[in-house]
């Protein structure tokens, strides 16, 4: 039975145009597999697999049997002659979603995880997705070629502390440094210094460590700009290759957020997301609110200049979320789930 796989021959420049005569050596057939000629295994390929001829009419034309035709077909996918290549569907079905994505929201790469399960009465979808992304973020990291000596910045959140805690490519010498302070909340995805632990750890970097609350006082905010060793950590974020961000949903819609965040004013109804705690509305623009000028948290700005930035993010309630980051050029490659990814297109 003919396989419905992708079939391509291949053969030397010579045979193209001077295929032998049927009484040549060339075409002559032994029923010992090592002495097929590769001219002969070409032939019973090309027919069988380009003129789709059946193995009996290839008997009758080579002038040998069908079990002789069949060893031929064998011989010439053992000797590279046939390529038979097997494309699984659903990965035809993430390329062209992939390809459309990047289009619609003007970005230099999406990697898509496999889809995440619905959540249930016993298992969240925030319990779970680390676990998913985590291999589409490894695919993302992988591509960029980082070395010994490139830094990687990290925010915090929710879905970058989930993605910390699987396997990440190994990329020793790297140094890893938070995007932004550290909030007097207990959990973990606040405290970016734990991230930037757990990142490095994963990759096998060197962490560097911001002693810094993301939104002091103003007494106290000069004082930490102006300290050595925050100046060190500030000073990686213009020269980072790479930074790696969770995306935050609408602000009033989020059950968990900051503390320092200001919900309640009426700026932040004007916001769909946001970046290291930078807010934007629905055009991609900054949105300002009490404190904004003191926050110890990387520019919007000064990410538009790293040369690769990945989002991170799954759900429904992001999708306004990463359209306005993508389209402002807060981060210019995605890593999300297929559906994410279908309702970024079709809201679009």
């Amino acid at each position: 039975m003919k396989t419905s796989a992708l079939h391509t021959c291949s053969w030397d420049a010579w045979f193209v145009d001077n295929s032998p005569p049927a009484q040549s050596p060339a075409w002559r057939v032994s029923d010992d597999e090592s002495r097929f000629s590769p001219a002969m295994l070409f032939a019973a390929a090309k027919m069988y697999y380009e003129e789709d001829a059946t193995q009996a009419t290839i008997a009758e034309k080579l002038g040998t049997s069908r079990a002789t035709v069949s060893r031929l077909l064998t011989e010439a996918r053992r000797r590279g002659i046939v390529r038979i290549e097997v494309r699984n569907p659903v990965e035809l079905d993430h390329n062209a979603l992939v390809e459309q994505l990047e289009l619609t929201l003007g970005l230099r790469k999406v990697y898509l995880s496999a889809q995440l399960p619905a959540p249930t009465a016993t298992q969240t979808i925030e319990s779970i997705f680390g676990r998913y992304l985590a291999p589409a973020v490894s695919r993302a990291l992988a591509d960029i070629g980082m070395v010994a000596g490139d830094i990687l910045l990290v925010s915090s959140g929710r879905t970058v502390y989930e993605v910390a805690q699987y396997d990440l490519p190994r990329i020793p010498g790297i140094l890893v440094a938070p995007t932004v302070g550290g909030a007097d909340q207990p959990e973990e995805w606040y405290q970016t210094n734990e991230i930037t632990r757990l990142m490095s750890n994963r990759l096998g970097g060197r962490p560097n460590y911001l002693f810094a609350p993301a939104l002091p006082g103003p007494e106290l905010y000069d004082t930490l700009r102006n300290d050595p060793a925050i100046q060190r950590v500030l000073q990686l974020w213009p020269a980072a290759k790479c930074a790696l961000l969770g995306i935050g949903a609408p602000p009033l819609l989020r059950a968990d957020i900051p503390s320092f965040v200001p919900t309640f004013a009426a700026t932040m109804r004007e916001a769909v997301g946001d970046v290291c705690s930078r807010f934007y509305d629905r055009f991609g623009k900054a949105v300002n609110f009490p404190g904004r000028d003191r926050l110890i948290a990387i520019e919007l700005s000064v990410l538009e200049q790293i040369p690769v930035t990945i989002g991170v993010a799954v759900g429904t309630n992001k999708v306004p979320s990463i359209q306005a980051g993508a389209r402002a050029g807060y981060f210019n490659t995605l890593v999300t789930d297929p559906l994410t990814a279908q309702q970024l297109i079709a809201t679009d």
